[in-house]
């Protein structure tokens, strides 16, 4: 596998492309049926490549990308309920060197050179999160993370375990959420593990599974019977603040008669937490439950509003993992993938190899140039890694091993679903299959990204139903989606399906027709708009109608649309360009209109400050802000409902003026657009 920093633009798009899939196959397996495929250092280590990439390329955001993603959506059986503030899921350190990264990131972000930045410790539970929610001091309901927006209601269980009080004890605010993690002790999973074989019935996998599926029982009385725990650790909305440090707030969790983890500790440098990080990692394997890493939390609340966040995960908080394992296997094949974007992707099948209680079958090689790189043949002995860069990956080909008579192997000339030319550009690593809309590989890709989880999210609608309906020529396109329901009865009468089955799907199909700009953007599958692409652009253009128009004259070399596009903070040049390709092409407007046709597609969801003076204004900040970094401004007048963007235009409201500003100021002056100083910005900002 190639170094991140040596990675290709388009050679990183393709790969993140893999791991998107890998991640959404994996969230599935976790969040909605309990059974993982995977630990969680594999799939932390999953995030961790594509968050390296990512940062290697900002203008980048990928298919599928889970660095916008917390969990998955919620399981069905459960009502569901929108937490108030989201659950956020969390950075990864694997090291020092990652953990010391975090340091400097935040000190960056607050403009702090010197002294301490307090912190504190706590081990990092293997459970399931929960949010509980106390009016007046009484528990009023209880939400799983879900997709970290959305979560199941499972208040009738959690009422039945025993380590959540149903009262808080002394005086509490009128309404407070309290997060924590739901676990079971390795010892009562061994004893529930007993039973459950002693009744004939399903073992669990591991404590985190039987956890998860002993709250997530449609049967309240059966979550009763099961041994669960429950740590106390966080705090979403809150009508009165009850602490103004991490620390005081575990202390006044203790107090209200929560359990909090014991060993947490409050840190006074990263020194100190690397000794930390030392000693519960040595205390590992004799706690009473499972941890996989430690989690590091500035200590100042007022620290941790001002960082806030950024994607799925807080700027004030990293869960620094503890390092996992390697073993040996034999490369039984490689077989070729075909994208959505036509990019041939070699992927290991692998002797199963247990690497740490986890059966590892397949691993990508990446491209043409990691095999070669590698020397990877088939029937090679190689060194997998579960942590690192990417999970899995092979990181070594054992060639003392080599059985005799092996010959390198040959990347196809052509594509193997298809048989078009495939070619590799000059300069690239990524070959790609030239069939475009003509091949099925291709086609089905598309589709199957269309119904996905972040994109319309069709219940009932997977890879394997799209791939058998586009063969029998059923679904063509992203508009026969929507006329599905004219063939329900003839669903009905497939195998596997049934009556109730193509009824359900109908009406998933017709819940769906009502969709977020955002994700209508994503769905279209467009080469480089992943989540956070598509949620810029919807609060950039607002509307469906403003956004398809606008970007049907950026088409225009020269139009004040095109300018508009290459202003939008993080929207780089390529992306622009990609945006600007699709909607020449007449073929791709036609389907977004057959589309659209379907659809009712809501406005972008007012931003959360959209009370405030600023919302949905354009500002721009040039030269040295002595105050507030870049960042922090820029991360402010977003959280306040503004868009900030790169340049100025007749467009811009606002041009906030540093020290030493230069152009931009010029041309605020030429267009009569409204200039203001730092000081005058904090003001209006109410900071």
């Amino acid at each position: 596998m190639k170094p991140v920093n040596v990675l290709t633009s388009d050679e990183a798009i393709d790969e993140l492309e893999f791991l998107a899939a890998e991640l959404a196959r994996h969230d599935h397996a976790y969040h909605q049926n309990d059974a993982p495929e995977i630990t969680d250092a594999e799939y932390d280590a999953l995030r961790r490549r594509n968050t390296a990439i990512e940062a290697r390329f900002p203008t980048l955001v990928r298919d599928g990308s889970p660095s916008k993603r917390i969990g998955g959506k919620p399981a069905t059986g459960f009502a569901k309920l929108t937490h108030r503030v989201p659950m956020l899921s969390l950075d990864n350190a694997f090291d020092a060197a990652d953990f010391s990264e975090f340091c400097d990131r935040v000190r960056r972000f607050l403009g702090l050179k010197d002294g301490v930045l307090a912190m504190v410790g706590e081990p990092k539970i293997d459970g399931l999160s929960i949010s509980l929610t106390y009016r007046d001091g009484v528990l009023q309901q209880a939400a799983t993370r879900g997709d970290g927006s959305e979560g199941e209601d499972v208040t009738a269980n959690v009422r039945m375990i025993s380590a959540v009080p149903p009262k808080l004890a002394g005086r509490a605010p009128a309404l407070i959420e309290i997060r924590g993690e739901i676990f079971m002790t390795k010892a009562d999973f061994l004893a529930l593990n007993i039973a459950q074989a002693a009744a004939g019935q399903k073992l669990f996998a591991n404590p985190r599974n039987a956890a998860a599926g002993s709250l997530r029982q449609l049967d309240p009385e059966i979550t009763k019977t099961r041994p669960l725990s429950l740590f106390a650790y966080a705090m979403g909305e809150a009508t009165t603040r009850p602490a103004d440090t991490h620390s005081g707030w575990l202390v006044q969790l203790k107090d209200w008669g929560f359990e909090v983890n014991p060993l947490w500790e409050k840190l006074e440098s990263r020194a100190a937490a690397a000794q930390f990080q030392t000693k519960i990692g040595a205390q590992r394997a004799n706690l009473p439950y499972d941890i996989d890493g430690v989690v590091y939390k500035i200590d100042d609340l007022a620290l941790q509003a001002r960082l806030g966040f950024v994607g799925r995960a807080p700027r004030w908080a990293i869960a620094w993992k503890f390092p996992a394992e390697q073993a040996s296997t034999v490369l039984e094949d490689i077989l070729i993938q075909v994208g959505r974007t036509g990019a041939l992707t070699p992927v290991a099948a692998l002797t199963p190899v247990n690497v740490g209680g986890v059966l590892v079958s397949r691993a990508s090689l990446h491209n043409q140039d990691e095999i070669a790189r590698l020397d990877a043949r088939i029937g090679d002995t190689v060194v997998l890694q579960r942590a690192g860069d990417v999970i899995p990956q092979i990181v070594e080909v054992l060639k003392d091993k080599r059985p005799a008579g092996s010959t390198p192997y040959v990347f196809p000339q052509t594509c193997p679903v298809c048989g078009s030319l495939a070619i590799r550009p000059q300069d690239e690593v990524v070959v790609r299959c030239t069939g475009g809309l003509t091949c099925p590989a291709q086609t089905e890709e598309r589709l199957i990204h269309f119904v996905s989880r972040l994109a319309f999210d069709i219940e009932g609608l997977g890879d394997k139903s799209i791939r058998e309906f586009h063969a029998e020529g059923l679904v063509k396109g992203p508009a026969d989606i929507f006329r599905l329901p004219e063939h329900e009865a003839a669903i009905g009468k497939r195998e596997g399906w049934g009556e109730l089955s193509a009824r359900n799907l109908s009406a998933a199909i017709r819940a769906r027709q009502t969709i977020g700009l955002a994700r209508f953007i994503y769905s279209l599958g467009i080469r480089r708009i992943g989540e956070a692409n598509a949620k810029l652009l919807a609060r950039h253009y607002t509307s469906f109608a403003n956004w398809r128009a606008q970007m049907a004259d950026a088409v225009q070399i020269g139009s004040e649309a095109r300018s508009d596009l290459g202003s939008i903070l993080r929207i780089g040049a390529a992306i622009a360009e990609e945006l600007v390709e699709f909607f020449a092409e007449p073929r791709n407007l036609a389907t977004v209109d057959e589309v659209a046709g379907f659809l009712t597609i809501e406005d972008a969801a007012a931003p959360s400050g959209d009370a405030s003076a600023l919302a949905g204004k354009i500002i721009v900040f040039t030269g040295s802000l002595e105050t507030l970094t870049r960042q922090e401004a820029k991360a402010m007048a977003e959280n306040l409902g503004a868009r900030v963007t790169d340049s100025v235009s007749k467009k811009t409201d606002i041009v906030v003026l540093g020290a030493d500003a230069g152009s931009k100021a010029r041309r605020a002056a030429e267009l009569g657009v409204r200039t203001m100083t730092e000081a005058e910005w904090r003001d209006l900002a109410g900071s």
